[in-house]
């Protein structure tokens, strides 16, 4: 066998199949689309859904990659020799190009000829069949042909053999395994046996029928081949190890923690199976997080999943006596050393992968210690009482409170022999979700739900025609009223109407959609919003204003012109934003939502931190320079395989068609050259409605930059109109200001300074005052003072002092006793204000201050404490001041 490194085998492996006709696709996000029902790409084939089940793709039918996946489902399992959590899938792909014969000879010629194995040391398994499919005789026929031996075919049942997600493309699979030199250890010794004898290298999977939702298989419109073999498994194998964690994609991490542990890997089954998760989690969480999709710690969803990753990496390593600085290095060296040449993306993230890291490991070291001795007390709890598990009321609060995922609870119970009640915690869970939808309020929209048209003919659609034309002559295909497809709208009645033909932009992608009117030879329907129903449809909500609406008529469309302008404003306008926030605060920022209609926008993006005011500020002013440049809007239509060279910026998880609308602001000239998509300001895909030209925004003012979740800002302004309306309205408010305070408007900023340090000045008056009344109405209390084992004692009562004047009160009474302790308890406003302070040498004898507060403040209804020599503390009981005197000097005669 051949010995490679990682970046050899990854560049082998492409060339392999380039050479074959094969085109290199590259590499998509680890975060899933959502159109496959998991949160990661699980498999290289994942992203290539569409094309598998006939789609033509741009680039052909023969593709490769190399795809990063994540797989969480196993990982209790992670600790071993093997699993891992991240991992990158060599793959090669035919839609509907070679089939089983091609796809077996080349995968025989790729383990002998480039990876230099013995052919009589090779295997393979075939699928055995079962009611739903037949055998794959084919299959075992080509193995044999390409030189595999036929004693060395296996046929196995479809847990083994049978490949597919949880719906989509699937079909009979067939893996290759290494034959070690060994005996068998029994009769049924083969591939998947545990003995060791069989090593899997790779999988080819024949795709000849898509299953459904409902679990149903039918013929796939055209055969494929997918192709996949795991990089770290085969690299380790090839490096004569079967231990992943020995390759060079995590020696490096490995040697770090055995010098920082001073553990030595494989000598502690307990502290090498630490190692090992503290390895891969941290690899895992720097490369979720250093995606293309940018994901975040949460308590939802992927950013879920990455806050448990980095949670059990913090775990193992104070396992291992490792801080938070040796996670992040061991985050480093993924990043500098031995992923900088193949994910150039984690050096551009660098700042941004290390900062949310740190973000989440403080946040759970400060809630680890407190939630470590609570699940003692827990574990305490049923040790006590004999129980053999963790209720799911005690692992929710645990989760609750503490925010320990379940999967943390388990775990600790289960190094305890115990269980966790994992049924009882969803219970629980779902108690406190559903108060939170009790709490909420929800209103149904009218009538635009696709359901109402689902059971249309796929033939009635709508094209849309508003980018070029804001009327057009269209035919009414269909009309639903609020709850059913009808035949008619009347007059005062609400509904949705589908046309042929709309001028209409229906709400999609962060844009309200528009406003207008239909008319028809009998009737006037008001549109107060254009929807998408779906893909190829559009409907109008609104009201029938006049007449009665009728399925089949022709009918005038038109936009309210003046809103759509204001729309296109904001739209533009986000776009701007989105580079100059780029500029401002760094190329991490990423669109994570936008809502734009006629009066304003809001723009979410992500970045880790408030933006300051001199931040903001020169956001503002970069889209105003632009806004004022003039800069010429194009739209251009591009095939999406030619965009990446246009620089062009789009939304993470958006599905973009083949051919894509791209919207540049200051490029020069329309078409598709792509230098001059590098002199333009902005260049993004996007199929929204925009103003032709810059200028026509006029103005934008920011109101508003605010954080929306972990690692989400968000930036709400003005344009256009809205702007002005806005400086009009801040014209009024200091008009009026300057009337209250009777002076020009140019005189009000001084004009309240004035005011501020006159009452700064009456407010210290009126404190000095009453200090001074409250000392007044004591008296000399000197005459009151009491000895108590030595030590002096001023305990007494005077009503109406604040706070602040009753510490004062405090420290004027101790420096005439000059030695002891004073107590002075008031009643203000039906509440208790207590004040007790402690000389040095009192609290040399044993006074406590605040121990003292502790011990008589639950007499009025309070609570309490503080240092030796000053404690205070409130209640809200006035009528226990006089028993809480009283017992001051019973607790301090207990101190000294």
């Amino acid at each position: 066998m051949r010995q490679f490194t990682s970046d050899e085998l990854r560049n082998t492996w492409k060339q392999f199949y380039i050479d074959r006709g094969h085109v290199d696709v590259g590499a998509v996000s680890l975060v899933s689309d959502g159109s496959t029902g998991v949160l990661f790409n699980v498999a290289g084939m994942q992203p290539l859904m569409p094309y598998l089940l006939g789609q033509k793709h741009p680039l052909g039918t023969r593709l490769c990659n190399v795809q990063g996946c994540v797989r969480t489902n196993d990982i209790d399992s992670v600790g071993d020799k093997s699993h891992v959590t991240f991992f990158e899938m060599m793959g090669s792909w035919s839609l509907g190009d070679y089939f089983k014969k091609e796809r077996c000879q080349w995968s025989f010629d790729l383990l002998t000829q480039v990876f230099g194995f013995d052919a009589d040391h090779l295997a393979a398994t075939v699928f055995a069949g079962d009611e739903n499919a037949p055998r794959d005789e084919e299959g075992a026929e080509y193995r044999i042909a390409s030189g595999f031996k036929k004693e060395n075919i296996y046929y196995l049942p479809a847990e083994d053999n049978w490949w597919g997600l949880e719906y989509g493309p699937c079909g009979p699979d067939s893996e290759m395994f290494y034959i070690a030199d060994k005996p068998d250890c029994g009769p049924d010794c083969g591939p998947g046996c545990s003995c060791g004898k069989y090593t899997e290298l790779g999988n080819d999977v024949f795709m000849q029928y898509e299953k459904h939702k409902d679990g149903s298989l039918t013929p796939l419109k055209q055969k494929n081949v997918d192709t996949g073999w795991g990089l770290e498994r085969i690299l380790a194998f090839l490096n004569g190890s079967k231990d992943v964690y020995q390759i060079d994609l995590f020696a490096p991490v490995i040697a770090y923690i055995e010098k920082v542990s001073g553990q030595k890997y494989n000598e502690d089954e307990k502290m090498t199976r630490s190692m090992r998760i503290l390895a891969d989690h941290t690899r895992t969480s720097v490369m979720l997080i250093g995606d293309a999709a940018k994901l975040v710690p949460a308590n939802a969803g992927a950013g879920y999943v990455l806050r448990r990753l980095i949670r059990r990496a913090v775990r193992h390593a104070r396992a291992l006596n490792m801080k938070k600085d040796d996670i992040l290095k061991i985050a480093t060296i993924y990043i500098d050393e031995i992923y900088c040449n193949s994910y150039p993306l984690l050096i551009k993230s660098r700042a941004f992968i290390l900062n949310e890291l740190t973000k989440e490991i403080d946040r759970f070291e400060s809630t680890l210690e407190n939630g470590m001795k609570e699940f003692k007390k827990i574990l305490d709890g049923a040790a006590s009482s004999g129980k053999k598990s963790i209720e799911g009321k005690d692992a929710f609060y645990l989760y609750d409170t503490f925010g320990f995922p379940i999967e943390l609870t388990v775990e600790l119970a289960e190094e305890e022999g115990l269980a966790v009640d994992e049924e009882g915690f969803k219970v629980a869970m779902e108690e406190q979700k559903q108060k939170a939808r009790d709490n909420q309020n929800f209103s149904a929209k009218l009538g635009s739900s696709e359901g109402v048209f689902a059971e249309l003919d796929d033939s009635i659609v709508t094209k849309f025609v508003g980018y070029d034309e804001l009327s057009c002559r269209g035919r009414i295909l269909a009309i639903a009223d609020e709850k059913k497809l009808t035949e008619a709208l009347r007059e005062g009645e609400n509904g949705t109407i589908i046309t042929n033909v709309s001028c209409m932009y229906g709400t999609m992608g962060g844009q309200v959609g528009d406003k207008g009117i239909i008319v028809t030879a009998e009737g006037e329907f008001i549109v107060t919003e254009a929807v998408h129903l779906s893909e190829t449809r559009i409907g109008h909500t609104g009201y029938c204003s006049r007449g009665t609406i009728r399925v089949n008529e022709d009918a005038n469309l038109a936009v309210d012109t003046a809103n759509r302008q204001n729309t296109c404003k904001n739209h533009s306008a986000t776009h701007l934003l989105q580079k100059a926030l780029k500029t401002v605060l760094g190329d991490h920022v990423e669109q994570k939502g936008s809502l734009v209609t006629p009066d304003r926008l809001r723009f979410d993006f992500s970045h880790d931190q408030a933006m300051t005011a001199e931040q903001i500020a020169e956001v503002e002013r970069i889209v105003n320079a632009q806004i004022e440049a003039g800069l010429v809007v194009h739209t251009d239509e591009m095939n999406l395989k030619d965009v990446a060279e246009t620089g062009a910026m789009a939304l993470f998880g958006e599905k973009y068609k083949d051919v894509v609308r791209v919207v540049s602001m200051g490029k020069g000239t329309s078409g598709d050259n792509k230098e001059d998509f590098k002199k333009a300001f902005s260049v993004e895909l996007c199929g929204g409605t925009h103003v032709s030209n810059t200028a026509q925004i006029s103005r934008i003012k920011i109101l508003s930059e605010s954080g929306v979740a972990a690692g989400i800002r968000r930036i709400e302004a003005l344009t256009g109109e809205g702007v002005m309306n806005y400086y009009k309205e801040m014209e009024d408010m200091v008009a009026e200001i300057a009337k209250m305070l009777k002076s020009s408007n140019s005189e009000i900023v001084s004009k309240i300074a004035h005011l501020q340090s006159s009452l700064k000045a009456a407010n210290a008056e009126i404190e000095s005052l009453k200090s001074q009344a409250a000392k007044d109405a004591l008296g000399d209390l000197t005459s009151q003072t009491q000895e108590v084992k030595g030590i002096k004692l001023l305990a007494a009562r005077v009503d109406n002092v604040e706070m602040g004047a009753l510490r004062d009160l405090g420290d004027s009474m101790k420096d005439k006793i000059q030695d002891g302790v004073v107590a002075l308890l008031s009643s203000i406003d039906g509440k208790v204000n207590i004040v007790i302070m402690a000389s040095d040498s009192a609290v040399k004898a044993g006074a406590h201050a605040g121990n003292l507060i502790k011990s008589i403040a639950p007499i009025v209804g309070g609570g309490g404490g503080g240092r030796p020599n000053m404690a205070q503390a409130g209640g809200k009981n006035p009528a226990g001041i006089d028993d809480a005197l009283a017992a001051v000097k019973t607790e301090l005669e207990k101190m000294l």
